[in-house]
């Protein structure tokens, strides 16, 4: 599958963590530890923003991570407070640009990972519940962008978590009515820029994994001379598929069914309950 993080703080390089990382995003596109694939190298995304009001920034590109040399350069340079990255392991659809994620619409920005189960029989009906007035905005052919315009089309600009929630009760009872028994298989990010909500779910509650990291504020007094930290600040956080290094008490992972959602330092927990009212 796919590999992705999401990053909110004080603005820092995009180097510290796609690179410089002992297990950074990029060495976990060749060397994914609890991915359901080893490696990662069908294109890959980073989405930024200068400030939360902004129309958030993009590159995009069909090759591996790891071979990119601009996206070395790209993220020595970009600075940011709040970003999100992908890498991705193609499933039913091809390595293209237009199907590398991050997704993005107006200030949202979207990532994914796992899969719409037998997508090609459902495609259709899915893409037929998107609102026409959105419909344009879609450019790729994947499941995962789908699954954003869906989420968008359900409220995602007024109340994320409802959305997503009732964005997955549609694709489950539309899948089961066609004969897939276990749907959707999902971690998901959106965010608009002052906010980052991540969701780990899945139809046979078996989902792919996923992690936040502790407090920061905890984080430095655990480790005092650790420049990354001190950098981030105390309210910074991140949510990533798999640890970036390898230090006690950095990281919890979400639970299954679970919600979170960053914003402004502060960090939320909700049960998440697929329903379409």
């Amino acid at each position: 599958m796919c590999r992705w993080l999401a990053y909110t703080g004080n603005p820092v390089q995009l180097e510290t963590v796609l690179f410089r990382a002992k297990h950074s995003l990029i060495d976990q596109s060749l060397h994914s530890r609890l991915g359901q694939t080893t490696t990662n190298g069908d294109g890959f995304g980073i989405g930024w923003y200068g400030r939360p009001t902004d129309i958030p920034f993009r590159y995009r590109c069909m090759q591996p991570a790891w071979s990119d040399r601009n996206l070395r350069e790209a993220a020595r340079a970009i600075h940011s407070p709040l970003f999100v990255a992908h890498i991705r392991a193609a499933t039913d659809t091809p390595a293209q640009e237009t199907n590398c994620h991050p997704f993005r619409y107006g200030r949202w920005l979207f990532v994914h990972n796992g899969l719409v189960r037998n997508y090609p029989a459902v495609r259709r009906e899915l893409m037929m519940a998107i609102k026409p007035e959105l419909f344009p905005s879609i450019e790729g052919s994947t499941d995962s962008e789908v699954l954003f315009f869906l989420a968008l089309t359900f409220g995602l600009e007024l109340t994320p978590v409802t959305a997503l929630e009732r964005m997955v009760a549609f694709v489950e009872a539309t899948g089961r009515k066609n004969g897939v028994e276990q749907p959707l298989n999902m971690t998901v990010c959106a965010t608009d820029g002052e906010q980052i909500i991540a969701v780990r779910y899945s139809s046979e509650r078996e989902s792919r994994s996923l992690f936040h990291s502790s407090s920061f504020h905890h984080l430095r007094e655990l480790y005092p001379h650790d420049s990354r930290i001190a950098a981030a600040g105390d309210d910074a956080f991140l949510v990533l598929s798999e640890p970036l290094v390898d230090l006690p008490g950095w990281w919890e992972e979400i639970p299954e069914s679970t919600a979170v959602v960053a914003r402004g330092g502060e960090i939320e927990q909700y049960a998440f309950n697929p329903h379409l009212g």
